[in-house]
């Protein structure tokens, strides 16, 4: 996978972590972020807040860049992470795959692997596609 540049602006908090979004290849979405300091846990671990967080940018980013045109905006509605493995070290990379893209929502399911290609964590996010507010 190589980084591509963002469609839609970057939301600050993701430019706080480094977020860098890449080719997804045969996904629909993918990101990663690299292990430091600023998002382990204090035993050494990713923080368990950086998988649904990571989950939620991409599928958010990549469902607005669907609907945007149609005059809609995507919003979360429900994210639920599953934690297989530990990651301490390298890039979490998320890799989303949407399985529902319905008119008022559209249901992802996201991989993070480490940089050795093992699922550390699976998260199911809903989002919700809202009509655009008016300026």
């Amino acid at each position: 996978m190589s980084l591509v540049e963002p469609h839609l602006p970057a939301d600050g908090f993701s430019e706080l972590l480094g977020i860098e979004h890449l080719d997804a290849g045969d996904a629909d979405a993918a990101a990663r972020v690299a292990v430091t300091d600023s998002i382990r846990q204090p035993f050494g671990l990713v923080h368990g807040g950086v998988y649904p967080l990571l989950a939620e940018t991409i599928t958010s980013k990549a469902t607005g860049e669907a609907v945007y045109q149609e005059g809609n905006v995507p919003l979360g509605q429900t994210n639920s992470a599953t934690f297989l493995r530990p990651i301490s070290d390298g890039h979490v990379t998320a890799t989303a795959r949407a399985i529902h893209r319905g008119r008022t929502s559209w249901v992802w399911d996201v991989e993070c692997t480490d940089d050795e290609g093992r699922v550390a964590a699976v998260v199911r996010c809903v989002v919700a596609v809202r009509p655009r507010p008016s300026s």
